[in-house]
């Protein structure tokens, strides 16, 4: 009795785990790419591929319509597809030009819409030349390696022969990068090797047209599926924003308010925060994006570092201050440009254009709006930080005084220095304290000064001649 029971119990459990099976929908996880291939496409893929894989999807779809892009990203992308263990499948929506191609090639299978294209491979700078034969190699051999990791099929004739076929010629990829390869009745000699989709059919490169993606999944034999799409994260919409233009310009307007505001009135601090943070905001994400390399953020930071010894080791405005302002200006300039080192082969006139041109609006917006508001941010009578600055004349026995329009009384006067300036410091004239700048570097305590001038709110001093004496 009890054996039966226990039979009767399993032919339960075996016909609900059946029926289990038959009811679950196919999980597909589809990804878009229809923009420029470039490193937050790789780094979108990869994030696909591994909520694809947490989510134990069966599928992975492509949704493809790309002119190409860069080389480096698209050959990631390809690695990251061919060493999938979910079935990866790609639907091209027109356009699968260039890195698009390598990228189809690597699927499993390929789908186009009826008016599509693939191939034109050849790689090209931003002014759509070709470039030079060693980069041509290395991108005819990828797109021949990633052909032939599809290996081949086996094909027994009528007449008991067996011929083994490639499931896509490594030839025929190559073509799409090399013009001079002369393939009968496919590929002239001269001309590089684009498909339309019933040419792609014919030759192994597609499997067949569609007008939907779910025409693609019923053609693959997915007819009851749970579609899931990949959104791009929070970071990834944060950076796309932060790399436009505009705000790189208004970034730059930051920083360098923001380093002047904390010239103007050291010790407050956050202007200089201000500056740090829209500093990290302009440059990591080009860095993430790949166009900021480390050597190009090092010549912001030793500009900055310039501009600040030049104001306050060496007043005035020397060698320092003008390599200062012409390493950050590089640096900010370089890092919105595609280059390589210095090699700007593969930069367009344009992108420059547009870099110089973020950078000078940037800086000029800067100034401007650091004028504006440091006299009414600042201000004495009126302005959130006016309680930061003393508002009346003060004894000697009372403190020192703040700044003041007699200020400009005081070229020419002679007074003692109550601190050391290092070089900056407290000297004290006709009983009143006042900050100033040493023009001569280091001076002791107890040393007769002069006043030289007066610039931007802040006196600058020499030693008097006898005290030079």
């Amino acid at each position: 009795m009890k054996l039966k029971r226990f039979w009767i119990l399993l032919f339960v459990v075996a016909a609900l785990a059946a029926f289990a099976q038959e009811t679950k929908k196919t999980v597909v996880y589809k990804l878009n790419i229809k923009q420029e291939i470039s490193p937050a496409t790789r780094r979108q893929v990869s994030q696909a591929f591994d909520a694809a894989d947490s989510l134990k999807a069966d599928v992975f779809l492509i949704h493809m319509n790309t002119y190409g892009g860069t080389v480096v990203d698209a050959d990631s992308i390809r690695t990251r597809i061919l060493q999938s263990k979910i079935s990866v499948y790609v639907f091209i929506d027109n356009n699968a030009a260039s890195a698009g191609a390598l990228i189809s090639i690597a699927c499993d299978g390929i789908y186009m819409r009826p008016g599509g294209s693939i191939g034109a491979a050849t790689v090209v700078n931003q002014t759509g030349q070709a470039m030079p034969d060693k980069y041509q190699s290395y991108m005819r051999s990828t797109m021949r390696a990633t052909a032939e990791a599809h290996g081949k099929d086996t094909i027994v004739t009528a007449e008991n022969d067996t011929i083994y076929k490639w499931f896509r010629d490594p030839q025929i990829a190559e073509a799409m990068v090399d013009q001079r390869i002369f393939i009968e009745g496919i590929s002239d000699t001269g001309k590089v090797l684009t498909f339309t989709p019933l040419e792609a059919m014919e030759n192994g490169f597609c499997e067949g047209t569609a007008e939907t993606v779910d025409e693609v999944l019923h053609q693959v034999g997915v007819d009851d599926y749970e579609l899931i799409e990949y959104a791009p994260s929070f970071i990834e919409k944060i950076i796309g924003f932060l790399v436009h233009p505009m705000i790189s310009g208004l970034l730059i307007m930051a920083i360098v308010g923001g380093i002047y505001f904390e010239m103007q009135t050291p010790g407050i601090g956050f202007p200089l925060g201000i500056a740090l943070l829209a500093a990290i905001l302009y440059f990591a994400p080009l860095y993430l994006e790949g166009l900021a390399a480390n050597w190009e953020i090092v010549l912001f930071v030793v500009g900055v570092i310039l501009i600040a010894i030049e104001i306050f080791a060496i007043p005035g405005f020397g060698v320092a201050g003008i390599l200062g302002v012409s390493f950050m200006f590089i640096g900010l300039v370089l890092s919105l440009i595609d280059n390589v080192n210095f090699d700007f082969d593969g930069v367009h006139m344009d992108g420059v254009g547009v870099a110089i041109t973020t950078v000078v609006l940037g800086i000029f917006g800067g100034f401007v709006l650091s004028l504006y508001l440091g006299k009414r941010v600042f201000s004495a009578n009126s302005g959130p930080f006016k309680n930061m600055s003393l508002h009346t004349v003060q004894k000697v026995n009372e403190g020192y005084v703040s700044v003041d329009t007699r200020l400009f009384q005081l070229i020419g006067k002679t007074g003692v220095t109550q601190t050391v300036l290092r070089p900056g410091g407290k000297i004290s004239i006709d009983g009143e304290f006042f900050d100033a700048v040493s023009e001569s570097g280091f001076i002791e305590k107890g040393e007769k000064v002069v006043v030289t001038r007066m610039e931007s709110v802040q006196l600058f001093v020499d030693l008097a001649e006898e005290s030079a004496v």
